[in-house]
């Protein structure tokens, strides 16, 4: 069928499982509620509805509420919802999913780095780079969200 795409981590499955191992070490460095928050955001912003609701479904289990999910999309807007730092590392994500020719801006970085020290801010930005790399990869190979 022409609609069909190959699925990047059934055909080759050593490159998930090491991506997978990075992914787990960069969350012994990060508060695992905020690593999903962060993943949420950068996949709402890349459009990848199957991490959407991945991330979604395992910030719940972790204790996440349903109405700062649901603010994650207006993060911005949403006044003191979310935490200072929890702001500074949605900051981070906004522009380092939406990066273009200026990358990171000095102020956004440097709210970041008042927030988390070296090795967080490190695993954070590693976090976010991760991210956008399964939102492209899932996107790129269609997939979707099965009901449940």
């Amino acid at each position: 069928m022409a609609n069909e795409r190959v699925v990047w981590a059934k055909k080759v499955p050593q490159v998930y499982k090491k991506l997978d191992e990075i992914d787990q070490v960069i969350a012994e460095e990060l508060d695992i509620r905020l690593l999903e928050l962060v993943k949420l955001r950068s996949s709402v912003l890349n459009g990848c509805s199957f991490c959407v609701d991945l991330h979604t479904q395992r910030a719940l289990k972790e204790g996440e509420s349903r109405q700062r999910l649901f603010l994650v999309a207006t993060w911005y807007e949403a006044g003191d919802i979310f935490t200072p730092a929890e702001r500074a590392a949605l900051a981070l994500t906004d522009e380092m999913t939406r990066m273009g020719e200026h990358g990171v801006s000095d102020e956004t970085y440097a709210e970041a780095a008042e927030h988390y020290d070296d090795t967080e801010l490190a695993a954070l930005m590693s976090a976010i780079a991760m991210i956008n790399l399964y939102n492209r990869l899932a996107v790129t190979s269609r997939l979707h969200v099965k009901k449940r």
